[in-house]
């Protein structure tokens, strides 16, 4: 190769293990990379190694991921290695993304249509409570029912049938739900998120014949994260490297943060590997901080042995502080915010506010929003601050309006996007007209939509009698526009005119009007459908012959469909430590380090210690320069002044790393 090729000059940059983890190729290869230790780039410079060095093609190459975030890196990074042409043919995405993919091409081997849609777990829900309610014969207020859901959803997650061993009257009703959500499910023709994964698995299982071509064109597989997999993303992996045997992991047991969600350690400590390499050069932290991270994951019994170094000789010790109360830990950490910035020189997008849960949050926003601060300009009131994990655009009832409509237009056997905007804006269609039409459909066993469309043309329908003039009108009128657009849809007419004019024909601003009553809100809502408007235009402009599927598909697995302008504001991070996994800042406030917060006490009972202390791990290894960990001696808990401990996890770090202050002197 050209020494002066891009790959060529990025192999001479890799340190030995690197290098050995980007061109070991065959067999089963188990990555240990520690926290900042260069992952993606070893991961994408494997894969431009596989088609420029050793001439693999690249369309038999997967990379599957865990977030969109992740594969978005990966294809940019790509794409300066070996070009558009080829970079195109790597499939680079999420496990969902993949069966997504796979699913189009081959669910009508499982009784469903390729126009499938996309439930939400809300949408799931709302099902499921229907069935509940059949299955107990009760029409009032029903039991909680959070516990029976939960369990439904992690027994999708682990690849079985739920079951409650302790208490037979829930397990028949378990067994009875999971089976009637199902067959729901394929009746809506709608899959959920885990089901895109079991269906997937079903796929491979019950077709292998009709999957064999699939993978016998997967030569290489690579995994992200690997330590986040669960039981079904592990039986996909296992199933496309069955014929060519080269699958290659990349993970880390320390931060193995989600098994509440299903996640399993045990798939990357117990991974069959032929070779196994570790990363344990860390390219972001200071020494000190490094040195605290292996001194509390060394508490873990169950882990793969390793140990980050740092790479940089700049330190300073760890700080801690313990506060009388929660606001005077929330006033303290924004005044050192200030202190710092002035003193280093830092900016505002430099600092980060990571807890345990969410609750702990709003201290700190009262006390960033009070502070008053020196700028150039003079004295200023309120840090700039975002709040990680807030609504996001697609989470909007606005937002969720205008998809429910193009669901409908691309299916419409699609009953939860039906009912969301049937009567959106208000119609005349009543709570019993809406019953006395789903009481029908559902006992003849036909869609909500066919009913509807069969009211607006047959004045013999039988149940015309029972419905009001004004409803048969505002039926008419809605199936009319619907049909329209989806007609205009099939003929491939830009999507976002079709869609504007749908909404248009629906008086969709008249809602807007309904919903909110001031003008700002009403402002703001009205923006929120124009920028969906114009995201629809991009994407249909960015993709040549892009379907309504593909832009569905996209923005339903996508969680950064829009980038909120919020995000990439000169301001402080406020997060959980789950949402902080691979983000790094300059310097890192962990906050709330009490004993009954982190590790957290129901948490323990359902993931155990050991992963409360990976997720403390996780904070840690944030920081690249500063860590400040704070803790407070009284705290409100459900409205009540308590006195905290602090967290057990403290004791752990060596005392001649750390710097404890007083919080009137931090």
């Amino acid at each position: 190769m050209d020494p002066s090729h891009p790959l060529y000059q990025e192999l001479k940059k890799l340190n030995s293990e690197q290098y050995s983890a980007v061109t070991s190729t065959e067999g089963y290869i188990l990555v240990l990379a520690g926290a900042g230790s260069g992952k993606t780039r070893v991961l994408t410079l494997r894969i431009a190694y596989l088609i420029l060095y050793k001439a693999i093609g690249p369309e038999s190459i997967v990379a599957l991921t865990f977030t969109n975030k992740a594969a978005g890196e990966m294809k940019e990074r790509l794409l300066k290695l070996v070009g558009p042409k080829m970079a195109s043919k790597v499939f680079i995405g999420t496990f969902h993304s993949f069966c997504l993919s796979l699913l189009k091409s081959h669910i009508h081997h499982l009784g469903y249509t390729s126009n499938f849609s996309l439930y939400s777990e809300a949408e799931v829900k709302r099902i499921f409570k229907q069935l509940a309610a059949t299955y107990l014969n009760q029409s009032g207020e029903l039991p909680p029912l959070d516990n029976s859901f939960n369990a439904l959803q992690m027994a999708k997650t682990l690849g079985e049938k739920p079951h409650d061993p302790a208490n037979t009257w829930h397990n028949e009703f378990l067994i009875s739900t999971y089976d009637s959500l199902k067959t729901s499910m394929r009746a809506f023709n709608a899959v959920d998120f885990d089901g895109l994964l079991e269906l997937s698995c079903e796929l491979f299982e019950a077709h292998p014949s009709l999957m064999e071509n699939t993978v016998k064109n997967v030569q290489y597989v690579m995994i992200d994260e690997y330590q986040d997999a669960n039981p079904m993303q592990f039986k996909i992996a296992t199933h496309l490297a069955r014929i060519h045997k080269n699958l290659f992991v990349v993970g880390d047991d320390d931060q193995s943060i989600y098994g509440w969600r299903g996640a399993k350690i045990e798939n990357i400590l117990q991974f069959p590997s032929d070779i196994k390499i570790k990363l344990e050069q860390n390219y972001r932290s200071s020494p000190t901080i490094l040195k605290a991270a292996n001194a509390v994951i060394s508490h873990n019994k169950t882990r793969h042995n390793k140990e980050l170094k740092s790479n940089t000789a700049i330190d300073q010790k760890i700080s801690i502080f313990h506060a009388p109360s929660d606001l005077d830990e929330a006033q303290t950490c924004v005044l050192k915010i200030i202190k710092l910035k002035e003193e280093y020189g830092l900016k505002f997008s430099d600092f980060a506010i990571l807890y345990r849960s969410n609750a702990l949050s709003r201290a700190f926003e009262i006390a960033l929003n009070n502070m008053v601060y020196k700028t150039a300009e003079g004295l200023k009131r309120g840090i700039p601050y975002v709040v990680f994990g807030g609504t996001e655009f697609y989470e909007r009832s606005e937002v969720k309006d205008v998809t429910a409509f193009l669901r409908l237009c691309y299916n419409t056997n699609d009953q939860e996007a039906l009912l969301r905007i049937i009567n959106v804006p208000r119609k005349g269609l009543s709570d019993k007209t809406l019953d006395t039409i789903t009481s029908f459909q559902r006992k003849e066993k036909l869609s909500l939509y066919q009913t509807l469309l069969d009211l607006s043309h047959l004045h013999s329908h039988p149940i015309v009698p029972l419905i009001s003039q004004k409803a048969l009108t505002s039926i008419k009128s809605f199936t009319s526009s619907i049909e329209k657009a989806r007609s205009n849809f099939s003929d491939g007419k830009d999507f976002h005119i079709t869609l504007q004019n749908l909404l248009d024909s629906v008086n969709y601003s008249q809602a807007i009007k309904e919903e909110v009553k001031s003008d700002k809100m009403r402002a703001f809502k009205q923006e929120s459908v124009d920028m969906y408007l114009d995201n629809l235009k991009n994407f249909q402009n960015s993709k040549e012959n892009s379907t309504l599927s593909d832009f569905l598909g996209t923005i339903s697995l996508d969680e950064h469909f829009v980038h909120d302008k919020q995000k990439n504001k000169e301001a402080v991070s406020l997060m959980t430590l789950h949402s902080s996994k691979g983000l790094e800042f300059e310097v890192c406030f962990i906050i709330g380090l009490e004993d009954h917060i982190l590790p957290h006490e129901k948490s323990i009972k359902l993931s155990g210690l050991e992963e409360e202390r990976r997720l403390f791990y996780v904070g840690l290894t944030r920081g690249k320069s500063k860590v400040i960990l704070s803790m407070a001696q009284n705290r409100l808990r459900n409205g009540k002044k308590e006195q905290s401990n602090p967290s057990r996890f403290l004791f752990e770090i060596p005392q001649e790393l750390l710097e404890i202050g007083s919080y009137q002197q931090i």
